[in-house]
């Protein structure tokens, strides 16, 4: 995946999140995720571009580390609105996906950056 491509899709997503914390109930469940959630969910995008403009191969990774940890935990908040039935599946599922896949392909970036490879089993 091209840097430019991952760029707009992290961008999207904290579009994506932005309507999903816009969305919430204003019950003291709902404001305590959506300011957590508006604070993660929009973070991965802005550390990504860090990593881009990092200073070595070590800052990158540890940027890249930053964008995957604020990726999680935004995956959890996403999966608790859900759990909780904050809001109905259909209008969050897919940003749940979205999720799962944006820390999969940094986690391969990371991986690939530190030279970590998986072997395989038989």
């Amino acid at each position: 995946m091209k840097s430019n491509n991952l760029s707009e899709r992290l961008l999207s997503f904290s579009v994506m999140i932005g309507a999903i914390v816009d969305s919430l109930p204003r019950t003291r469940m709902g404001n305590h995720i959506a300011n957590q959630l508006v604070r993660c969910g929009t973070s991965p995008s802005p550390n990504y571009e860090e990593a881009c403009g990092a200073e070595s191969k070590k800052d990158f990774i540890h940027k890249l580390r930053i964008c995957l940890k604020e990726l999680r935990e935004t995956r959890i908040w996403l999966r608790l609105i859900a759990k909780a039935s904050l809001l109905p599946a259909s209008k969050i599922d897919a940003v749940i996906r979205e999720s799962e896949e944006l820390c999969n392909i940094i986690g391969k970036s990371i991986a690939t950056a530190s030279g970590v490879q998986k072997t395989r089993q038989p």
